[in-house]
């Protein structure tokens, strides 16, 4: 029989890997470059999903060590803003240099910086051809795994306003990837929460927020669009979660501090989840620690922070 050296390297490489030895191996196919990895600093992604190109930025922290895996915070931007927009709204970069996390800023649709999230909420011809923006958060998440080394068991979301409610929204549908989030002025749009696992949830809002308002007074909202209220929103999770139902309250603000803030603890849910109320007496629309951008949102608590209070949150809740 005439073998040629080709065919006894074929042979050869089948018997070690323990395939069948007439299996063809193709040897001159266009090769797909691996995609380059990110390194500490700040980095833009690009993606197809629904036949749109969506874009992601990702602040890789300077403490970042490729061979650990490391924790990831999804910061999603309130409506008219994009992901470079929430950067400095947020002030979460510092944060994550900090604290050794990498944060992400994916924008939602729309035409420049105007961007929105499918949150949910909407009826009418306002809810057509709205982008599946779980889909896309599913695959901003499987991109990011190809660039940066992820702790898969510490995804998180956090978000302001419409981000807010896109955080929810998460929790109730990407439950196997997500594992805590903290929504900032964003209540519950959706329908109905189906998570397929308990979300640990820190909800932070001011009670004179007058874009998203603590509660939603009957008639007041928008015929397009459904939004629960603060406490709906908090006790829907509390259900979901099996917390308590009468929580642990604290002021966690200083005497003499400009603004009153206090903590609703509802502990004891499922596989150690709870649910966590931050009230700004006097908030607006804002970010707690972060000074707001205009003045018509109103005020933002300077003696509290967010940033610090949510790390603080989901170091303690991992996906289990």
């Amino acid at each position: 029989m005439n073998v040629t050296k080709s065919g006894v390297v074929v042979f050869t490489a089948a018997l070690l890997v323990g395939l069948p030895a007439n299996v063809s191996v193709a040897q001159d196919g266009p090769k797909k470059e691996p995609p380059e990895l990110l390194s500490a600093g700040d980095h833009t992604r690009t993606l197809t999903v629904g036949g749109q190109k969506r874009t992601y930025l990702v602040h890789v922290p300077k403490k970042y060590d490729p061979k650990t895996p490391t924790p990831v915070v999804l910061a999603l931007h309130g409506a008219a803003m994009d992901g470079s927009m929430m950067v400095w709204f947020s002030g979460l970069n510092k944060k994550a240099d900090d604290s050794g996390f990498i944060v992400v800023y994916p924008s939602g649709t729309g035409v420049g910086p105007f961007r929105t999230w499918n949150a949910g909420g909407f009826s009418g011809k306002m809810a057509e051809g709205k982008a599946d923006d779980v889909a896309f958060i599913g695959k901003l998440l499987d991109d990011l795994g190809t660039v940066v080394t992820v702790d898969e068991k510490r995804v998180y979301a956090c978000g302001m306003s419409n981000g807010g409610m896109m955080c929810y929204r998460l929790a109730a549908e990407l439950s196997d990837r997500i594992a805590a989030i903290a929504p900032v002025a964003g209540t519950i749009a959706i329908e109905e929460s189906k998570p397929k696992r308990a979300v640990p949830v820190i909800h932070f809002h001011g009670s004179k927020d007058g874009i998203v308002p603590f509660e939603m007074a009957k008639g007041k909202s928008p015929s397009f669009m459904k939004l629960k209220g603060v406490e709906e929103s908090v006790q829907t999770w509390v259900k979901l979660n099996s917390c308590d139902e009468n929580p642990k309250t604290e002021t966690i603000s200083k005497d003499g501090d400009e603004m009153k803030v206090t903590r609703k603890t509802y502990g004891n849910g499922k596989d150690g989840a709870e649910v966590v109320l931050i009230v700004i007496e006097e908030g607006g629309h804002t970010w707690p620690g972060q000074p707001p951008p205009v003045g018509f949102i109103g005020k933002s608590a300077k003696n509290v922070s967010a940033n610090d209070l949510m790390w603080e949150f989901f170091q303690k809740h991992k996906l289990k």
